[in-house]
């Protein structure tokens, strides 16, 4: 706590810590060792960011040896065998005075606890770190982003879906800290390999407000022999609701109208996912014939 009269530190400016004096020997004064600087930096507790001060040593990258530097590391034992903190020091290029990429990168991973933590924050949240700012916080949200879609993304006719994993694997990590709701349908040929993927609706997915047709209408026009439904719960629990239940019986429905079977529908949470297909509801098979 700031005495009196003093202003408290900002996140980020360094503050001078108390003397340390050594004691006195007989007929000799006291001797201070001198004052140490330490940078406010945020870390998360009970009630929020509280204010730690970071008392270790900085070195600029160019103090540290060349083969403990993170793109020398990278060339020699791949990305695999560096840290996160590493690997997002490479995506910043630099730190800021007094505090290398390394250092800043190891600060903002431990501030949210953890990288999926970090990858689910907001610009603003990001931007606010001590030494990141605006542009570093947009290069670590695409670095994030691209590692998303890669997941999520596959060639045409090369993923077969054997099992309702095949696809949750893929989707959970794109889809499930999804601030709204997003409702999927996944194309698939005869032999169940993925034909393509659309996204239908964004916003409130209730059985009131979306369209059936429109479930079907790639489907159609691509020659699809069934559909996966696939949906987020922004809440992160992917527990079925009864909008959910009646959305996928309609669904089964109109496919066995148009000879188009729903094989299953899948609800996706932050880290988990609800097939409803082994969950019991009845489902059409693949070729099935209304």
């Amino acid at each position: 706590m700031a005495k009196p009269g003093m202003a408290a530190p900002r996140l980020g400016e360094p503050v001078a810590l108390p003397l340390e004096r050594e004691p006195a020997a007989a007929g000799r004064p006291v001797a201070a060792r001198g004052v140490r600087e330490a940078t406010v930096v945020p870390r998360t507790g009970p009630g929020g960011i509280a204010m730690e001060m970071a008392r270790s040593p900085r070195r600029a990258l160019r103090e540290v040896p060349p083969e403990e530097r993170p793109r020398e590391r990278l060339a020699v034992r791949g990305p695999a065998g560096l840290s996160s903190a590493e690997l997002i020091a490479i995506i910043w290029g630099s730190g800021t005075a007094g505090r290398n990429a390394v250092d800043l990168a190891s600060d903002a991973v431990a501030v949210h606890g953890g990288l999926a933590s970090l990858a689910a924050a907001t610009p603003a949240e990001l931007a606010m770190l001590p030494g990141v700012g605006t542009a570093r916080a947009a290069q670590l949200l695409a670095a994030f982003e691209l590692g998303r879609r890669l997941i999520a993304d596959w060639p045409a006719g090369r993923l077969l879906v054997r099992t309702p994993r095949d696809l949750a694997d893929r989707l959970v990590p794109q889809m499930g800290r999804l601030e709204r709701e997003e409702l999927r349908v996944i194309l698939l040929t005869a032999k169940n390999q993925v034909l393509g993927i659309r996204t239908v609706y964004q916003g409130n997915v209730s059985s009131t407000l979306v369209r059936v047709g429109e479930l079907f209408h790639d489907a159609v026009r691509q020659h699809a022999a069934g559909i996966i439904l696939v949906h987020n719960h922004p809440s992160g629990d992917p527990t079925p609701s009864p909008d959910d239940l009646h959305l996928t019986a309609e669904a089964v429905a109109a496919g066995r109208l148009l000879d188009l079977p729903v094989l299953d529908h899948l609800i996706i949470g932050h880290d988990s996912f609800v097939s409803l297909r082994d969950r019991g509801i009845a489902f059409d098979r693949p070729g099935a014939k209304a």
